[in-house]
């Protein structure tokens, strides 16, 4: 195995850290609005992703930075092509994370409620497009022979590509409930696990039908075992979620994400862009990869690096374990009503 195919493995570790984990965080910001019935229940649901959140983050900056650094024909095609959906998502992150820290900076219920809607949307949005845009990096999009995207905003959202994207969406957000459930206490933990039986059907209707579509057309021997691994775990998901087996149900959902994405590399390798114009004007690990020198220093220094990442990032999570109530969150009412909360 070159360099080059080594660190296209990476860079899909990478997004599949990246989802995994920012996946429960855009889940629990959908279940702000369904799940929670009042501002203490909201806040709640913030707190059990509040210490984590920005650390998950770091493996997208990682995933953008190798891929600009290993693969840059791939990040400059990607990042103009895409640039309209890449945008919504950058901004949608950006006042995310300008959301969770304002939305206590002041006690006003319309400064809260203001914040708690921003949270809702930038955690739905953004849940939605990566599968968009991953779908359509698996499809194929419009390149030319100068490696340029030549199609339109338009041409992205085709019907693949779309349902890849509520395929993210709901797998997220099945994702997020059974963190949900693993991290509260109480009314709210009930409810999220009613969330994730729910969420996790329509998970598993239309995953099936995308999964199938993509090995159907892009698919290989490699990817059709990852495809039932997904659909494996997915179901063991749903079965320990029913037997309140939530460490199960956490864990089994995050192996349905790290199949699901693990397949959509596994259809995509050697390419890395495929081109709908011509074939060989398709962008592969080989004509889009920096040059071998370049591949080396970064190898020396993911291997130095990236275990201090893991090593800091699991003892914060070590830390930040125990589940949460509305009984935990300061000056909480119990008698007061749901809206007042």
């Amino acid at each position: 195995m070159q360099l080059h195919d080594v660190w296209f493995v990476l860079i899909a570790v990478l997004w599949i850290g990246y989802f995994f984990l920012e996946g429960f965080d855009f889940g629990i910001g959908v279940l702000t609005k369904p799940l929670a019935r009042n501002t203490t229940e909201r806040r709640v649901l913030i707190n059990t992703i509040g210490p984590v959140w920005d650390g998950n983050e770091v493996w997208l900056l990682t995933a953008g930075g190798a891929t600009f650094a290993a693969f840059p024909d791939w990040y400059a095609t990607l990042f103009s092509g895409f640039y309209i959906p890449l945008l919504v998502i950058l901004v949608c992150l950006i006042v995310r994370g300008v959301a969770f820290e304002y939305r206590a900076k002041h006690d006003g219920a319309r400064w809260q409620r203001n914040w708690e809607e921003a949270i809702f949307w930038t955690s739905l949005l953004p849940a939605f497009l990566w599968g968009v845009a991953f779908a359509n990096i698996v499809r194929g999009v419009d390149i030319d022979a100068q490696k340029n995207y030549v199609g339109t905003l338009w041409d992205l959202l085709n019907p693949y590509a779309l349902l890849g994207g509520l395929v993210t969406l709901a797998l997220f957000t099945f994702h997020g409930s059974v963190f949900a459930v693993l991290k509260t206490v109480g009314e709210i933990s009930d409810r999220a696990r009613k969330a994730a039986l729910l969420s996790g059907l329509a998970t598993a209707v239309l995953a099936l039908v995308f999964l199938v579509w993509t090995q159907a057309d892009h698919g290989n021997g490699r990817s059709l075992a990852a495809l039932v691994v997904a659909v494996i775990a997915l179901v063991g998901a749903l079965a320990a979620n029913q037997l309140r087996r939530d460490g199960w149900a956490f864990s089994l959902s995050g192996v349905t994400i790290v199949a699901a994405v693990a397949m959509l590399f596994l259809s995509l390798f050697p390419d890395v862009m495929p081109s709908t114009l011509n074939p060989d004007w398709s962008l592969t690990v080989t004509n889009a990869a920096s040059s071998p020198y370049t591949l080396k220093v970064m190898t020396v220094v993911a291997a130095i690096f990236t275990p201090l990442v893991l090593l800091y990032q699991g003892w914060t999570y070590w830390v930040f374990r125990k589940r949460i109530g509305v009984q935990h969150i300061p000056g909480h009412n119990p008698a007061a009503p749901l809206d007042q909360a």
